[in-house]
């Protein structure tokens, strides 16, 4: 049995097609269908099978697609323990994240990164909740977040890190009525004007626990992933907004309130591929993203 045949088909269960496998690897589609034809031919069985205008795995091909990411994992294993054995960790580790997440822990993971070998690229990434585990097949570390669960949807068989729990709070002019008090209910912000985020994103959970907590349906204005602007329409006007306590900026342009009576915390973790979590660069940078959440969760505490 080749090994090359099993991570083929553990690419085509992570990316679905032949053309996006043949994207990723730096081949053409004829050459994944070429390597999927002799894999079938030598193992004898019926791998995949026309569907729609595309294919997918048969039982077989599942089944070997599932067996060979415990393959990739034990040879991540070794190499692992080679590379601890020959010295340090080093290389350079592919990292994937929500910019409101990595706006706190970035700094300080270059900052224990300085020196030591391993080096970070950055993609910063905004996605519906769902859609964050599929990035795991392009990147080593995906920073991803969810109000729900530590493990985020659509990571069902990958390596999950829980990393922070950030409180995320009502936000509003200074000038709003409701900034005089320490705290908001879900029944003081049900009545106001919101600016949201696009559905299935997470932070769209809080407003979908204050409708459901107050029966009321929220009049929500715009829906915008970029927390920056959304800062500077909630500062302009009347309108409220769920942003996260860590990195929104207050002062005389914009507020903070807790939300009580309603579920609005999230999880902040580092989701990545199980044999991609072995590698000791990857667990260099695990290390450093849990350090740099654990100081900023400690300073939000003592502040």
């Amino acid at each position: 049995m080749d090994v090359r045949h099993l991570e083929l088909l553990r690419e085509l269960a992570d990316r679905g097609s032949v053309a996006a496998v043949a994207a990723a690897t730096h081949r053409t589609p004829s050459a994944v269908s070429q390597q999927l034809r002799t894999a079938q031919r030598e193992l004898g069985t019926e791998l995949v099978r026309p569907h729609g205008r595309g294919i997918r795995l048969t039982d077989a091909g599942r089944l070997l697609a599932a067996e060979g990411v415990k393959v990739q994992v034990a040879l991540a294993d070794v190499q692992a323990r080679w590379d601890e054995f020959r010295g340090a960790p080093a290389g350079t580790v592919a990292v994937a994240a929500l910019p409101s997440a990595a706006t706190f822990l970035v700094p300080g993971v270059e900052a224990a990164l300085a020196g030591t070998g391993v080096d970070l690229r950055l993609s910063d990434v905004d996605r519906a909740e769902a859609e964050f585990g599929a990035l795991t097949a392009d990147h080593d570390v995906v920073v991803a977040h969810s109000l729900t669960s530590v493990r985020p949807a659509g990571t069902d068989g990958l390596a999950v890190v829980h990393l922070a729990d950030e409180p995320l709070d009502v936000a509003m002019s200074p000038g709003h009525p409701l900034a005089k008090h320490r705290s908001v209910s879900a029944d003081q912000v049900a009545g106001s004007p919101w600016i949201g985020v696009p559905r299935g994103y997470p932070f769209d959970t809080v407003l979908i626990g204050i409708e459901q907590a107050t029966g009321a349906q929220l009049d929500v204005r715009q829906r915008i992933v970029d927390n920056r602007l959304v800062e500077a329409l909630v500062a302009a006007g009347d309108r409220l907004a769920i942003l996260p306590r860590f990195t929104t900026p207050v002062g005389d342009r914009l507020v903070l309130r807790p939300l009580t009576g309603v579920p609005a915390v999230r999880h902040v973790s580092a989701v990545l591929r199980p044999d991609v979590a072995r590698r000791a660069a990857v667990r260099l940078v695990l290390d450093a993203l849990r350090a740099a959440a654990a100081d900023v969760e400690e300073r939000h505490r003592a502040g």
